[in-house]
């Protein structure tokens, strides 16, 4: 039987890449898939936990950084302008205006230290991988001043913030630039939580508040989406391809929008992007945006929205405001509700818990809160992973160094024992292992990967991998996989398990060692990690109970 066109992943991999034979190309004419092991595999989806496509009833979205992709670093520039000429409208000297926004520092899911003004870059734990103090970088004594454990409590709240979303970029730089400016300012004291200037005292955590304040007014005053809306083609990815994926999901199941922004301005965005008369070639014929959509519900307050929510309230599309009243009626075609809940999604559209997939960029407002408080689907959009795969790729070989010096480190002790009074000598090693970890940060960017230190996980790369079931560069990269497809995530070993040699095969060993299995089923060997499987055992056949 000839192979499935789509049909290539395994079960040892968490990267799914189907390849169909008619995907539509990229914008740009660029390829749009990467088999495993020949490319950086940015248009792949990425498996956490085993996801049956053929189950999924309904597709949730939300929408900035999801449906509506920003230019990156234009976006972020906009943002950061913003936000100095707020902190100076406010009282802070003018000098800070001359910064400009670096896209090489910050990473997303930095921690924020309020009382000593630090940036730090966490595991799971808590336990410290990377610290600076405005641009400058801490090591050995100097963080141990700060840090006498070299962990933190995140649970602490009030001290330690944590900058997740993609909106918190500019934040994070803004930070270090507030920090470099006054501890290099002659006029102001240095204080290990603040700074002096003759009788006034500005503490750490009072920055912190301005800048959080700087960042609601950026974003609540309209301020940020009144520069995005007067050139949209300079702030906003446009997609020809969007119409056609969400056409086909909407064939499959229903759609639905939750997005924290206001009827306006999602308006605005959508139209644009669903906008093709201006020349730009649509994959499908061109109609009004909402028609896409079951369901469309602005002003969400996530993730307020996946708890008790809002007064759900109905949207005049003609004005714009909102209709006196709650809303307690059935679902109406094209209409556009406002608030609401997760609940009342589930209500008007008839669908439950892992009925849902939904999409978003936000690991805790969009992808963490809806997978523990209801149960949904979920599928994280990480933008950085085009970078980020890059830099894997092209770099491997430090890695390999790394794991070529755990194994000569585990070498040095391995005829030793208890009895022994031998002492390797493995200071050198430990200076080379430094050494390759920060040659390996340096090749993403001033604080490093996103999900990495050296061999070590970050706290962002934890989180990823507890709560989104899927993630990948860009939701559009669904476009490649047909929706009876089963993505399967593979064993994860524990340490004891790792222990123990297992060979690994190929998709055509594969098939040959499952052939007589294959036979007896019915199944062409080609869609062993495919879409169909058989569901006659005792899990579902997505691998959940």
């Amino acid at each position: 039987m000839a192979p499935q066109p789509w049909a290539r992943s395994c079960f040892c991999c968490p990267l799914h890449v189907p390849i169909p034979s008619d995907a539509p190309s990229c914008p740009g004419g660029a390829q749009p898939w990467s088999r495993p092991g020949t490319g950086t595999h940015v248009s792949g989806i990425f498996v956490n936990r085993s996801l049956a496509l053929e189950k999924i009833k309904c597709f949730g979205f939300d929408m900035d950084y999801t449906l509506a992709m920003y230019k990156s670093p234009d976006y972020e520039e906009l943002a950061f302008t913003l936000l100095l000429e707020h902190l100076v409208s406010i009282g802070y000297p003018h000098e800070i205006l001359a910064y400009k926004y670096d896209p090489t520092f910050p990473t997303r899911g930095l921690v924020f230290d309020a009382l000593y003004g630090n940036l730090l870059k966490v595991d799971s734990h808590g336990n410290l991988l990377v610290c600076a103090h405005g641009f400058r970088f801490l090591k050995g004594a100097e963080i141990l001043h700060y840090y006498p454990n070299k962990f933190i409590q995140r649970d602490d709240m009030k001290r330690f913030h944590i900058l997740n979303t993609l909106f918190n970029l500019t934040e994070a730089h803004l930070y270090a630039c507030l920090v470099d400016f006054f501890t290099n300012c002659s006029r102001y004291v240095n204080c290990d939580t603040g700074y002096k200037y003759g009788n006034l005292f500005m503490s750490f955590r009072s920055m912190f508040q301005d800048v959080r304040e700087a960042m609601d007014h950026v974003h609540l005053s309209g301020c940020l989406k009144e520069k995005t809306l007067e050139n949209l083609e300079k702030y906003v990815v446009k997609d020809p391809r969007v119409p056609l994926l969400l056409s086909r999901m909407k064939e499959v199941g229903k759609v639905f929008l939750a997005t924290n922004s206001d009827y306006n301005y999602t308006d605005a965005i959508m139209s644009y992007l669903f906008d093709f008369s201006d020349g730009d070639k649509a994959e499908t014929p061109q109609r009004p945006w909402r028609s896409y959509f079951d369901l469309i519900v602005v002003d969400t307050r996530k993730p307020l929205f996946f708890a008790e929510g809002t007064v759900l309230r109905q949207v005049n599309t003609d004005t714009g405001k909102l209709r006196i009243g709650t809303y307690t009626g059935p679902l109406q075609h094209c209409a556009v509700y406002s608030g609401g809940s997760s609940d009342m999604v589930c209500d008007l559209l008839g669908v439950k818990g892992k009925d849902i997939l939904y999409m978003g960029d936000h690991i805790f407002g969009d992808i963490l809160k809806s997978k523990k408080r209801q149960g949904w689907r979920t599928f994280l959009v990480v933008p950085e992973l085009a970078r980020e795969l890059q830099v894997w790729t092209e770099k491997s070989e430090l890695f390999e160094e790394l794991r070529s010096l755990d194994l000569f480190l585990a070498e040095l002790y391995q005829h030793l024992d208890s009895g022994s009074s031998e002492r390797p000598d493995i200071s050198s090693i430990k200076r080379r292992i430094q050494k390759v970890t920060h040659e390996m940060d340096m090749c993403y960017g001033k604080m490093g990967s996103l999900f990495r230190c050296g061999s070590r996980q970050t706290l962002f790369a934890n989180q990823l991998m507890r709560y989104a079931d899927l993630y990948a560069a860009s939701f559009m990269n669904f476009l490649y996989y047909p929706f009876s497809y089963l993505f399967r995530a593979p064993p994860v070993l524990m340490a004891h398990e790792s222990t123990v040699e297992h060979s690994r095969l190929d998709m055509g060993e594969a098939g040959t060692a499952l052939a007589p299995w294959l036979a007896q089923h019915s199944l062409p060997g080609q869609q062993v990690a495919g879409a169909a499987q058989d569901s006659s055992g005792e899990e579902d056949d997505d691998g959940e109970a």
